[in-house]
């Protein structure tokens, strides 16, 4: 229960959006345009669901290590 209260927090879900969205403009500077626009959705999202901006996240930095 302490989990789910933690990750349903407004400081946390504040966290998460700010992230997202520094990680959406990090792929529109370096021109990734479509990854840019998917992020600002799961930034949107991410305000309902921090578990989900934080999978994003997750995903974006396996993808970058791919590479």
């Amino acid at each position: 229960m302490v989990l789910k209260r933690f990750l349903g927090s407004k400081a946390t879900r504040s966290l998460t959006v700010a992230s997202v969205v520094v990680e959406a403009k990090r792929a529109l500077d370096r021109g990734h345009n479509a990854r840019a626009v998917a992020l600002l959705g799961v930034a949107v999202l991410a305000w309902k669901w921090a578990v989900l901006g934080m999978a994003a996240q997750g995903v974006v930095k396996l993808l970058r290590s791919a590479r």
